[in-house]
């Protein structure tokens, strides 16, 4: 496909070489910018490269805050959103990696609360967080651990401790990903909308934590059931039932 107007630079990810960086000419102001953020010239191909050992994130934030001073000064930036694919993440031998998948941020997400009104929306964000193979409270425990494992590879005394000090925490952020599941599971299955009147979430102010009333058994057990857009309202529910609290699963993803 041939494009009508061609941008000033295109970023792009070369098979062999990585993320690569191409100009409309020779100005000056261009590859001042793409120099400053470690690109540099290949003369051979006409084309500016990373170095290849850069990380991906910071591949993707040169990417970014070069797009940014292009754009701040007029110039059309075209990118490959193949630039955002993480690589896999390398395993034992003998054991296939997990390839890594692009997901959104939790800033993304946070701006999706703000346009959603029912309860059961909210939990289907709040399940993507969740999300057994690539929700952030999993990968967010997965890092913890390697960074552990990373600091167990430096045979020292000091090594080890901060090892055990990261899967300590690691543990808190199981039981963190625990408690979420529980509030998703409320989430999931109350009936409750906004009403139109509603002020936009921007305008509520956020409490301060230690302030936040805690959700008691009962109103637990009210939201659980209650009628819910994703399930029938219960002809009858005896006396028993009322008192009785949905147990929250298992994670899957737990392993300790």
């Amino acid at each position: 496909m041939k494009l009508h107007l061609e941008p000033d630079v295109a970023f792009g990810v070369h098979p062999d070489l990585g993320v690569a960086a191409a100009v409309a000419d020779d100005r000056p102001f261009l590859d001042e910018v793409l120099g400053k953020h470690h690109f540099r010239y290949n003369n051979a191909l006409d084309l500016y490269f990373l170095p290849g050992d850069t990380p991906h994130n910071t591949a993707v934030r040169a990417v970014a805050r070069a797009s940014r001073e292009f754009q701040d000064v007029g110039l059309s930036v075209a990118a490959d959103p193949g630039i955002m694919l993480p690589p896999p993440i390398p395993a034992p031998d003998g054991v296939p990696g997990r390839q890594a998948l692009p997901g959104q941020s939790l800033t993304a997400l946070t701006g999706e609360l703000h346009e959603l009104r029912r309860s059961a929306d909210v939990a289907d964000v709040l399940e993507q967080i969740l999300d057994e193979h690539h929700g952030v409270v999993g990968d967010l425990e997965e890092f913890i651990d390697t960074a552990a494992a990373w600091c167990d590879r430096l045979d020292t005394a000091n090594g080890r401790e901060l090892g055990q000090h990261l899967r300590t925490i690691a543990h808190h952020v199981a039981f963190l990903g625990d408690q979420l599941v529980t509030a998703q599971l409320d989430l999931a299955v109350m009936p409750d909308v906004t009403p139109d009147n509603a002020p936009p979430l921007a305008d509520v102010p956020l409490l301060p934590r230690h302030e936040i009333p805690s959700v008691t058994h009962t109103a637990r057990a009210r939201a659980a059931l209650a009628s819910s857009p994703n399930r029938p309202a219960a002809q009858s529910t005896s006396q028993d039932e009322t008192a009785r609290s949905p147990a929250p699963p298992s994670n899957p993803r737990r392993t300790r």
